[in-house]
């Protein structure tokens, strides 16, 4: 079974300084209710994957980090819901470093319907960082730094 992050076609190189990172996912058939729109939880994967996306284009990966003993769970998640979804919708991710703390990250999300660029949903995910068992620890200097260069706010 393909997993989320297989479904994800990068539409640019999201490593420019400043930039958000985009990708874009089409909305399939699981996805979707008994009324053909996305069931509300995928939004969430679709998040991840834009996460997951852009930390790629930044050069590193939650594997790579994981390796390190750095790991980044998600202690807060808000979404505001504008439009639905529906079967086949080709939706874009655009995913943004909102801030970096010395322990912590927040992202922020736009969904867009394509081509018509409708906003779908608004998101933000506020990910700690932690060891091996789960104790908080700081990012990494250099995982930190990294961020930094792509976050629109940082204390």
């Amino acid at each position: 079974m393909p997993r989320a992050s297989d479904q994800a076609r990068p539409r640019r190189d999201p490593g420019s300084t400043g930039e958000p990172g985009e990708v874009e996912v089409r909305v399939r058939y699981a996805e979707t209710d008994q009324m053909g729109r996305a069931y509300h939880a995928h939004y969430v994967v679709w998040c991840e994957v834009g996460r997951t996306d852009l930390m790629r284009g930044l050069g590193t990966s939650y594997g790579e980090l994981e390796e390190r003993g750095v790991y980044l769970p998600v202690s807060n998640l808000e979404v505001s819901f504008r439009r639905a979804a529906e079967y086949e919708d080709r939706v874009r991710i655009t995913t943004e470093v909102e801030a970096v703390r010395s322990r912590s990250v927040t992202f922020d999300y736009e969904l867009h319907r394509l081509p018509d660029e409708e906003l779908l949903a608004r998101a933000r995910t506020e990910l700690v960082c932690v060891n091996a068992d789960g104790a908080p620890r700081r990012l990494p200097d250099g995982v930190r730094e990294l961020l930094r260069g792509r976050a629109v706010e940082s204390p």
